[in-house]
């Protein structure tokens, strides 16, 4: 078998283009697509558990408001420095979780979505399951799990160290030395405290195109180091001491310098210079994602030039990337072919 050049195809959490993200359905319909791995969000109960949602606040990827029972758990809180009303996961107990739907986040640019409103919500110990009998990916391997690690600095602040939990329900579930497995967070201290606990597995490092990391607002306040302050030579190579990999925003890789020459490829190759992996997020088709000259029409549903997108950034020697459309993913990869 012929196997295609190019970066992994990572399900951002599963097939999310497709249906509503972080539901069985999507991972499985991921897997049907051929991804080399598929990404949970993971955060914490009030019990302990570990739940896979875009965010602790689940006002708008479940159906809580519709549940009179828990009409009195709405409050608001700081979350990262950004203020939040709504429902979060540490105030509910799983089995109360376990009676919501899944609802999809993006429903003015995905109705299509909305009629997958069945689906309970997954723990991470489910999607352990799914993976464990999912099919081989495009490539023949066995399919990954790239787990982000959310609020980590905030859980721990309430009592709930979500390094401890994952190490907990890995270790049950038989994946703390499974080569499967790659970890990634905006914060470096919580990959640090994973891999110190015993956890065998890739740990990347997430950046933004601004702020910085929340682990460093909560420790040094305005003197935090800005997420820019990584993206340097002297950066790169300090990150590398601790992490395997590094994983940009798209818009980073798409930015030009002054004379309006694109600085993507370089960026890359400085960090496979200082020895990381690199990832890129989040490639998606719909025209809301796309720039201006890449949309088709002027409806954010539809599918624009999302080929040339992929292409570009694939074509800058990026090792993974995620995306909301893994089917197109692996279509733009397979362009690759020499």
């Amino acid at each position: 078998m012929t196997i295609a050049p190019g970066p992994l195809v990572i399900g951002h959490r599963g097939a999310s283009g497709y249906r509503p993200e972080h539901t069985r359905s999507a991972y499985e319909l991921a897997f049907a697509q051929g991804v080399d791995a598929v990404e949970p969000d993971l955060v914490a109960t009030k019990d302990r558990v570990l739940v896979i949602r875009h965010e602790n606040e689940i006002s708008g990827t479940t159906d809580v408001d519709s549940h009179p029972e828990f009409a009195d758990r709405r409050t608001t809180r700081d979350i990262d420095g950004v203020s939040l009303t709504g429902w979060f996961t540490e105030d509910f107990t799983w089995a109360e979780l376990a009676t919501l739907h899944a609802r999809e986040r993006l429903a003015k640019v995905r109705p299509h979505n909305a009629q997958y409103s069945d689906e309970r919500i997954l723990r991470l110990v489910d999607l352990i399951v799914l993976l464990d009998a999912a099919p081989l990916s495009a490539r023949g391997a066995r399919i990954g799990m790239v787990a982000e690690i959310k609020h980590a600095s905030y859980f721990a602040s309430i009592g709930l160290p979500l390094d401890e939990l994952f190490g907990r329900e890995l270790a049950a579930a038989g994946w703390a030395d499974d080569d499967r497995l790659t970890v990634e967070s905006f914060e470096e201290t919580v990959l640090g405290q994973i891999r110190d606990r015993g956890v065998r597995a890739r740990y990347v490092f997430l950046v933004d195109v601004e702020g910085a990391p929340a682990d460093q607002v909560a420790r040094y306040g305005d003197d935090a180091r800005p997420f820019s302050s990584y993206l340097t030579v002297d950066g790169l190579a300090a990150l590398a001491v601790g992490a395997d990999g590094i994983s940009f925003d798209k818009h980073l890789l798409q930015h030009t310098d002054a004379s309006g020459s694109p600085v993507g490829a370089e960026l890359v190759a400085r960090a496979h210079a200082a020895g990381l992996t690199v990832f890129c997020w989040t490639l998606r088709a719909e025209n809301k994602f796309l720039a201006k000259a890449l949309r088709n029409g002027t409806s954010a549903s539809r599918f624009g030039d999302w080929k040339t997108e992929f292409l570009e950034l694939m074509g800058m020697g990026v090792d993974g990337v995620f995306t909301d459309q893994p089917d197109l993913a692996i279509a733009a990869r397979s362009a690759l072919v020499i």
